[in-house]
């Protein structure tokens, strides 16, 4: 997604992450444990703006301890070697923490590709603990995507029609696994699912996905689908769609809004 990042103009201390800890200590516990540890109040303020955790946003209700992703991934590079087993990573995945979610997603991420079907059923049933869109940019392609890619895939229909917010990005995030593997048949069928959502997220999850079909793959396709549907999306899919295009295509796409 083409979005700012909220950590780059936050810093974590180089002295403040922890030893890597002993083989035998690598459990889920201890690493939202060392999640705590690295912790900034300062930078969770700003975390908590740009999330949206205020009243009336999206991310209401959730709680920012303060870590950055880069401090996260660092942390995260001795579990990746470790077999942190999948019951405590499920429990760790409730954690009211943002930050706490946030690296369990990126471990099973990471795991998804050996350990899949086990992987993805866990994910489908922790979906009220993805609430939030790192949350699902981090793992939908990954866990998601990577399972179904050989498979059928009716489930992305359902998701995409759900009552939550973070069912329907799943859905349409989970196409850039089969986008960077040249399979593009999926977010042109889903997208048209979503120009009535009344989420800018979704437009935007949708117009990402749109712009990464016509990058990665077939331009000539993005265009075809441009000229049949351009009329009826959402002024923010379009614009993200379109983003690559040459500039007075991208006029005349507007053109039509």
């Amino acid at each position: 997604m083409t979005a700012a990042n909220p950590t780059a103009a936050n810093s974590t201390p180089a002295n403040s992450t922890p030893a890597t800890p002993a083989a035998a200590t690598l459990t889920a516990a201890a690493l939202l444990a060392e999640i705590d540890a690295v912790a900034d109040p300062q930078v969770a303020e700003v975390l908590e703006r740009y999330f949206q955790l205020q009243p009336g946003g999206y991310g209401y209700g959730d709680q920012m301890v303060g870590v950055k992703l880069s401090t996260i991934r660092d942390l995260l590079k001795p579990y990746r070697k470790a077999s942190v087993p999948l019951e405590e990573l499920e429990q760790a995945l409730t954690s009211p923490i943002h930050e706490h979610r946030l690296a369990v997603l990126c471990l099973l991420a990471d795991r998804a590709a050996k350990e899949s079907a086990e992987i993805y059923e866990l994910y489908l049933r922790s979906t009220a603990y993805i609430n939030n869109w790192d949350l699902v940019d981090c793992s939908a392609p990954e866990i998601v995507g990577g399972y179904l890619f050989d498979k059928p895939r009716d489930v992305l229909e359902t998701l995409v029609r759900s009552e939550s917010l973070w069912e329907r990005r799943i859905a349409l995030v989970a196409t850039h696994w089969f986008i960077r593997r040249g399979q593009t048949e999926d977010i042109y069928h889903l997208a048209p699912e979503v120009f009535n959502d009344r989420e800018d997220l979704i437009h935007k999850a949708a117009g990402w996905m749109l712009r990464e079909a016509g990058k990665r793959v077939s331009e000539e396709e993005l265009r075809e689908f441009l000229d049949e549907h351009a009329p009826a999306m959402p002024r923010t899919m379009l614009r993200y769609a379109i983003e690559r295009l040459p500039a007075d295509v991208r006029a005349q796409y507007r053109a039509q809004r």
